[in-house]
């Protein structure tokens, strides 16, 4: 199992990125996939989930109306639009997935949200 996010970098506040997390190594279809997030000196926080066939997400009450999680189960990647960024969204976002109770994480992307 392979997660491998992109996308991430420096963005003023107000601005926006485009991450994705390619997934390879299993079935990519059968499986709700999952955004988290880690600020420094903070614990890790879910930010964005997504069902198998894209029809149900949920968000973090702090991204609500700002963030969308979407997928393409034909190229095997997840993504999160992040719309209106703020400062306090800065952090190593991290794409997961969740098989047969065990955890798997990609390497993580850095979003730094500064003018």
């Amino acid at each position: 199992v392979q997660l491998v996010e992109s996308g991430g970098g420096l963005v003023q506040p107000g601005g926006s990125l485009r991450l994705s997390c390619a997934a390879s190594g299993f079935t990519f279809s059968r499986y709700d996939m999952r955004w988290y997030r880690q600020a420094p000196g903070k614990g890790r926080e879910l930010v964005a989930d997504i069902s198998r066939a894209g029809v149900s997400t949920n968000y973090a009450d702090s991204v609500k109306g700002r963030f969308t999680i979407s997928r393409d189960n034909a190229k095997n990647t997840v993504y999160l639009q992040m719309n209106s960024l703020k400062p306090e969204d800065t952090a190593v976002y991290y794409c997961h997935a969740r098989m047969r109770l065990v955890d798997y994480w990609g390497q993580g992307t850095q979003v730094t949200v500064s003018s």
